[in-house]
């Protein structure tokens, strides 16, 4: 009798033992499958890792595409306008300096604006890439960019002069638009002193884009869904939308 309840105590033993077994081989499956996934994410986060220069003249859509982009491939959407409006509402130092340039109808100066763009890219805060909107603007920025970082496109939004005036005029008379005050974006003479600055310093970097073979250029002169598709079309993008999206660890 004792004999039997031993050999029946070693025989319960082995089974435990092997139910044990196969829930550790289960658990180690499951963990794996669980590491491969996440790797899985992030080869296909690096894959879609785009970064975008979005370049035009005040008025050109530069905010309003960037922001599309943004909203349908989860890239970040850095705007250097935004970032000083930030400021300027929340009445930060940086804000009382921007305040006495732009109050007296004067451009942010470079050596502010570099301080800023390089405070931002540094939190590395993307996923799947950024478009920058609103710099470079001369090419010793320019040239700190490709030395920081691997671009992929510079979109250039192609508009007539007297179409980009209109737009801002028309903006700044129901008090929108991308200056920082009413006043700067109201003045005529202000605007033209942006867009003779805008000619003299950032529109040459152009020639720079396309010996890169970087450059794209697009007819800014149409409908915001038109212009757009085009800029889908030329990045590659149209076929991405929902390769973005994350799968699920269960």
């Amino acid at each position: 009798m004792p004999r039997r309840k031993a050999r029946k105590r070693q025989k319960n033993l082995k089974l435990d033992y092997k139910r044990r077994g196969a829930e550790a081989i289960l658990q180690v499956a499951l963990t794996s499958q669980r590491r491969l996934s996440a790797v899985t994410r992030q080869s296909r986060s690096a894959s879609f890792m785009d970064k975008f220069i979005m370049i035009g003249p005040q008025g050109s859509g530069k905010g309003t595409q960037s922001s599309l982009l943004a909203r349908d491939f989860d890239f970040v959407h850095i705007s250097i306008g935004d970032i000083f409006r930030w400021n300027v509402r929340n009445h930060t130092k940086l804000a009382a300096r921007i305040r006495k340039i732009t109050d007296a109808g004067l451009l942010v100066p470079d050596e502010i604006v570099d301080e800023v763009v390089r405070h931002r890219l540094e939190e590395h805060d993307w996923n799947y890439g950024f478009v920058l909107d609103g710099f470079p603007r001369t090419r010793p920025q320019a040239e700190y960019l490709f030395q920081t970082w691997n671009l992929d496109k510079v979109i250039y939004l192609d508009v007539p002069d007297e179409v980009v005036y209109e737009r801002v005029m028309s903006r700044a008379r129901v008090g929108e638009g991308s200056g920082f005050t009413k006043r700067a974006d109201d003045d005529p003479a202000v605007l033209k002193t942006r867009l003779r600055e805008y000619y003299e310093k950032t529109k040459p970097l152009l020639e720079l884009y396309d010996r890169k073979q970087m450059l794209v250029t697009v007819d800014g002169n149409r409908g915001i869904e038109a212009v757009y598709h085009d800029i889908q079309e030329k990045l590659g993008l149209t076929n991405r939308r929902k390769a973005t999206q994350p799968e699920l660890v269960r």
